[in-house]
């Protein structure tokens, strides 16, 4: 079922070129959680074979995606029109980033749409006249083509960052291990260096072992780490006994 609350921007793609890259805009959506995907006049018809492939997994988007002739039937139902252009159009305008607009589409009332155009050469000023506000980002002025899925990440980013999405790269942490373990991992390595001559000078054994506590306490070791501290030293020492 279409995504139609009203914070929820519609994400309209004008005259797309290619089925891969309709493919791989649904896939940015529904990364960041939007799923209400807008046709304006497809070059190679629709459905288009190459858009599944591309959205890798984001069906849902695709079989819901609908189709119009012209970008004034796409945004009729909106209130809040964006189109994303780095250039110029003789059109004067508010110009908005996305964050901008994001913290507009949560809280203005209406449905909200954004704009991207095709490929080759973006929007067309009749396209961009429907907008009330154009959405933009600065941009390297001698290189300023961007993909239309990089595109529609920008924009769906910045929506999803005011959303409670979850952050799938974080994982739980383990606390730090206690002292007690960590003087332990201490002990451990100093009782295998001191054979080997490792606190030379007699004078400066102090300060080596405190740097050699200091490069250890640094990085906050937890438990399973120390754990495997241990268990390498160990293992360690054990080959020197079975050489010996």
């Amino acid at each position: 079922m279409a995504d139609a609350a009203p914070n929820r921007p519609v994400i309209i793609l004008v005259r797309p070129q290619l089925g891969e890259n309709i493919g791989k805009a649904a896939r940015a959506m529904l990364n960041f959680g939007l799923t209400e995907m807008r046709i304006v006049n497809p070059r190679d018809g629709w459905p288009n074979p190459s858009a599944g492939p591309a959205a890798s997994g984001a069906d849902q988007v695709l079989d819901e995606a609908k189709i119009y002739n012209t970008t004034a039937e796409a945004v009729a139902d909106c209130a809040n029109i964006y189109a994303t252009t780095v250039r110029k159009r003789g059109l004067t305008k508010p110009i908005v980033g996305p964050d901008e607009a994001a913290q507009q589409i949560m809280n203005q009332p209406g449905r909200s749409a954004i704009l991207f155009g095709r490929e080759a050469s973006g929007l067309e000023t009749e396209d961009v006249a429907l907008a009330r506000e154009i959405l933009t980002v600065p941009i390297n002025p001698e290189f300023g083509s961007l993909n239309l899925a990089q595109a529609v990440i920008l924009c769906t980013y910045e929506w999803s960052k005011l959303q409670n999405l979850v952050q799938p790269t974080v994982e739980e942490t383990l606390p730090p291990a206690p002292q007690e373990e960590l003087d332990g991992l201490v002990k451990h390595l100093e009782a295998m260096l001191e054979p080997k001559g490792y606190f030379y000078p007699p004078d400066r054994v102090e300060m080596t072992r405190r740097t050699l506590r200091n490069v250890l306490t640094k990085p906050g070791w937890n438990h399973l780490e120390v754990r495997t501290l241990r268990g390498v030293l160990s293992h360690l020492n054990r080959e020197d006994r079975d050489r010996s």
